[in-house]
């Protein structure tokens, strides 16, 4: 697909045909299974002063929490009692939580549990990447947001747009399934970098790429920026489809956040994985990288629930796998 192609598409030349092609796409690598993710949100202190996200270090206005070891476990306890093939263990770039403590949680899930451990910690370089690995750790989510560089740069300011991208091709070289995303409309984004974006993050042979659309806080210089349009997430969504018909795509909650059905919307778009806080509820809602993410008042069991009859009421599967890529490697 040539850049003008998708230019056109993400314009809204032809949604209902896009959607379909992204769904029959789908349909060929994984039928009509749908994989389930839990989140465990387990710290909302970070490092990072990126201008877009709630929980950058000088937001002195955020409730602040980190989970104990145990409390991690519990959490992934609870998961697995609720049938969920794979935990996401994700917190802002917290250092307190150091390489020794994060292997050891990543032990002792997988021998307590038959689930899959993908971690969401950003940047801590390859000798820590390599010990997790080696503790058991099957996949990594090191989003990129933008492969524009100079988007990124006034996104995540005193970050290194190349290490981070190294990041990525380390946990790849590591063995990791490594999944990456952007996020759609943000400042100074326009289709043509978009489509650029999506050809740059497509050339990264990845096992999951996300997209969502940009959802301001007040609370970040950031805040009076307009936010993305989620039909263009969606149309973002269905062409990483057709680019990367293996990789698994979840329908974020960002989308959820923004529009009504947002989730539905995008399996709808060619997603196959549905992604969903069971981080405690006492702190759940303190996890703010934008304004409306986990806030339902549902428990860590209906939440589930919710889900599965959501995708069994689209005549759909909610699949039992652990959801691994289907990304051939040599």
């Amino acid at each position: 697909m040539t850049k003008e192609e998708i230019i056109a598409f993400l314009e809204g030349v032809d949604d209902l045909w896009l959607f379909a092609l992204a769904q029959a796409r789908r349909t060929e690598t994984f039928g009509t299974d749908i994989y389930l993710r839990g989140i465990v949100e387990f710290s909302s202190v970070c490092r990072c002063q990126c201008n877009y996200c709630g929980l950058r270090a000088p937001n002195a206005e955020i409730h602040r929490y980190q989970l104990t070891e145990d409390e991690i476990l519990d959490a992934v306890d609870e998961l697995a009692s609720l049938n969920l093939p794979t935990v996401v263990l994700q917190g802002g770039e917290d250092p307190s939580y150091d390489v020794a403590t994060i292997g050891r949680i990543v032990r002792t899930v997988k021998a307590r549990h038959h689930m899959a451990v993908t971690l969401s910690l950003g940047e801590r370089g390859r000798e820590a990447f390599s010990h997790w690995r080696d503790c058991g750790a099957d996949r990594y989510l090191l989003k990129m947001e933008t492969m524009d560089r100079s988007i990124y740069t006034t996104l995540r300011p005193g970050c290194d747009f190349d290490a981070r991208l190294a990041g990525v091709r380390t946990l790849q070289a590591l063995g990791y399934e490594a999944g990456s995303g952007m996020i759609t409309g943000l400042p100074g984004m326009t289709i043509e970098s978009l489509a650029d974006d999506i050809l740059a993050v497509t050339a990264l042979d990845l096992d999951m790429i996300s997209a969502g659309p940009f959802v301001p806080h007040p609370q970040t210089p950031f805040g009076a920026e307009a936010g993305g349009d989620p039909q263009l997430a969606l149309r973002t969504m269905a062409l990483l489809r057709l680019l990367n018909p293996k990789v698994n795509i979840p329908a974020t909650s960002a989308l959820e956040t923004v529009r009504a059905e947002g989730r539905k919307q995008g399996i709808d778009a060619g997603a196959n994985v549905l992604m969903f806080s069971v981080t405690p509820a006492a702190v759940r809602k303190n996890y703010a990288i934008y304004p409306g993410k986990n806030q339902e008042p549902q428990t860590a069991f209906q939440t589930v629930e919710n889900a599965r009859e959501l995708i069994r009421s689209m005549g759909l599967v909610p699949s039992m796998s652990l959801g691994g890529s289907k990304v051939a490697r040599g």
